[in-house]
């Protein structure tokens, strides 16, 4: 049911999430501002406010909490009529404390929304253009708190840079964990144990995890054996529509449009159901191997000077061996690298001595890196697959030049570039050395408006408006015309497959030129995404029923699951609210709390 709507916007809401613990909720939209609400109170109310306006930002357009809930990472499009150009900013968000900014960070295109890589470092991009319809995506690790006491301390980092060809780029890119042997994961359970009051499984989640003009619908991307079995599985429980969230609507859901899965995942699901232990991470379907790039230097993707020496990764495959269970760097090498280091710079002071030797590794453990891309056309039409290995950041650089030498190094590097013959990037191959190859590629076919990770970072759910069956594409700058229908694909990130879709499941009406995103959310349970029919969609996770419609005066942007508490759900529209809503058993629970406490005042 619908327990509360919020108007603390004054234009389109676009995006809305949740933090892990459940405690809090972020909202962005196109009057400028983040809002953060506590859900511990009745009516929800603003914890915190910040209006971006005063940075240059025409809006905020997405939002995300770090597995801590300590920070909180925004992400805005810069004013323009024509802007690819983006920022993203962190917020302190700890218990008790203020609402403090503690990090800007440029990001290019804004489209590619920025997301945690840990705890305090996050990822961003810039977009360098090599040539008509050519360009490069170099994806950045930044440092979430950047302490400005020294210029020796790095706070970033170049992770990849992609080559784009066909007026494409890397947008929307998500982290996830790297998945657990076969014997040692599986994706949810779908029989019951442990329930709630619909007699559902309990989920238990960690959190997952363009014009400038305001009458624009949306945020528009940047211009730029068993079948006895499988039958037996896919018998739907025995639902009524108005079971879950009872949301009102003139058209009831239908079962027409189901997500269906393969085989693979419904035998997976039956086979591993007993399996408990998931704390053995390995991720044996991607290559071992480091990247052997080195950083050219190459003035023609003119990125900012760095006061440091940068390492392509500060990894090299005799390093990656080195490393002890406990993730510090082979005690040799690092000497040998600070005896060099001191040679150089005998007159440090003692803190500075101690610190010249350390480096950080950030992760001990690989992850996925998850982005939208696209090879024929600027429309985002493929999900690139890169594997990140462990990143040793440097603590701090014991020799560095002062900003002015660092400026004019550039300017006669530029200039000596600029006389030597520059290499001719529409050759792909020519050029291949000089980037970093995407692992795995798998193509949509169709426009990718949104995807979000399952709780376990199992499986990834995608957003997509189907081209028409056999299309062609012959000029890159006018893609195949898109359904009016959203698709649902779910791919495994374990075998690098789709296991299942679901077509036609919700509606979307704008053209490619115009098309804006749209969020969806998984939890343990169900599936949840918004539309441009003025509605939100809740679907049964495993047997893909349409268990709700959550219905809006406009078009719902953004839906978002509490992952504490999965009978809570939120949906942010263009016609400027937020919706709250509750299973029928929070509501009752609620009527009976207010009707105690009215009656207890009383006597």
């Amino acid at each position: 049911y619908e327990s509360e709507t919020l108007e603390g916007h004054e234009n389109q809401v676009l995006h809305v999430s949740f933090s892990h613990n459940g405690l809090l909720f972020s909202s962005c939209s196109k009057d400028g501002f983040v809002k953060v609400w506590s859900t511990e109170s009745r009516p929800t109310r603003v914890r915190h406010s910040a209006d971006m306006k005063q940075y240059s930002w025409n809006y905020t357009q997405y939002s995300q909490f770090n597995s801590s809930d300590t920070l909180l990472l925004v992400s805005g499009v810069h004013f323009g009529v024509h802007t690819a150009s983006g920022e993203i900013a962190v917020f302190n968000v700890e218990p008790g404390g203020e609402f403090q900014l503690q990090c800007r960070v440029l990001n290019k295109p804004y489209d590619i929304f920025g997301t945690w890589y840990t705890d305090d470092y996050l990822v961003s991009s810039r977009l360098h253009f090599l040539g008509h319809l050519v360009s490069c995506s170099a994806l950045w690790l930044n440092k979430a708190c950047q302490e400005s006491e020294s210029e020796r301390k790095p706070i970033i980092k170049r992770m990849f840079r992609f080559y784009n060809k066909n007026a494409s780029s890397i947008r929307t890119v998500l982290v996830a964990d790297c998945l657990a042997d076969p014997e040692d994961d599986s994706p949810p359970d779908p029989q019951p144990s442990e329930t709630d009051s619909w007699g559902r499984k309990l989920a238990h989640n960690r959190g997952h995890s363009h014009s400038a003009g305001s009458a624009q619908r949306g945020n528009p991307v940047s211009s730029l054996g068993a079948n006895r079995l499988l039958k037996s599985l896919q018998t739907p429980p025995n639902y009524s529509q108005r079971d879950f969230y009872g949301a009102d609507s003139n058209i009831s859901c239908t079962n027409q449009s189901p997500i269906r899965y393969s085989s693979e995942y419904r035998c997976e699901q039956q086979s591993s159901s007993s399996t408990t232990n998931r704390n053995q991470r390995t991720c044996d379907n991607l290559s071992r191997t480091v990247s052997n790039d080195t950083d050219s230097g190459d003035s023609d993707f003119d990125d900012p000077p760095l006061p440091w020496n940068e390492d392509w990764l500060n990894l090299s495959d005799d390093e990656l061996n080195d490393y002890t269970t406990t993730g510090a760097v082979n005690t040799s090498k690092s000497d040998h690298k600070s005896a060099k280091r001191d040679s150089k710079s005998p007159n440090l002071s003692p803190e500075e001595e101690s610190s010249a030797t350390t480096s950080r590794l950030l992760c001990n453990e690989d992850k996925l890196l998850l982005f939208t891309s696209g090879s024929l056309t600027y429309t985002p039409h493929q999900i690139g697959i890169k594997r990140i290995k462990p990143i040793v950041f440097e603590e701090f650089m014991s020799q560095t030049a002062s900003l002015s030498k660092r400026l004019e190094e550039r300017r006669q590097e530029q200039e000596s570039q600029a006389m030597a013959a520059s290499p001719n990037w529409h050759e792909e191959e020519a050029v291949a050395h000089m980037f970093d190859t995407v692992d795995h590629t798998i193509d949509l076919k169709g426009h990718i408006i949104g995807m979000c990770l399952s709780p376990d970072h199992r499986y990834l759910y995608v957003n997509v408006r189907s081209w028409p069956e056999n299309a062609t594409i012959d000029n890159p700058l006018h893609p195949p015309p898109i359904a009016q229908q959203i698709d649902i694909h779910v791919i495994d990130l374990k075998t690098f497959k789709s296991v299942g879709n679901m077509y036609r499941s919700h509606k979307a009406y704008t053209p490619n030129d115009e098309c804006f995103f749209i969020f969806l959310d998984v939890c343990e349970q169900f599936v949840a995404s918004g539309a441009e029919d003025n509605h939100g969609y809740i679907w049964d996770r495993h047997y893909g029923l349409c268990l709700a419609r959550l219905p809006h005066r406009d078009i719902v942007n953004s839906v978002a699951f509490n992952p504490k508490d999965p009978e809570m759900i939120v949906t942010a529209s263009d016609d400027k609210t937020l919706k709250i809503w509750r299973s029928r058993s929070q509501m009752n629970e609620s009527r009976h709390y207010s009707k105690t406490r009215l009656l207890s005042s009383d006597s």
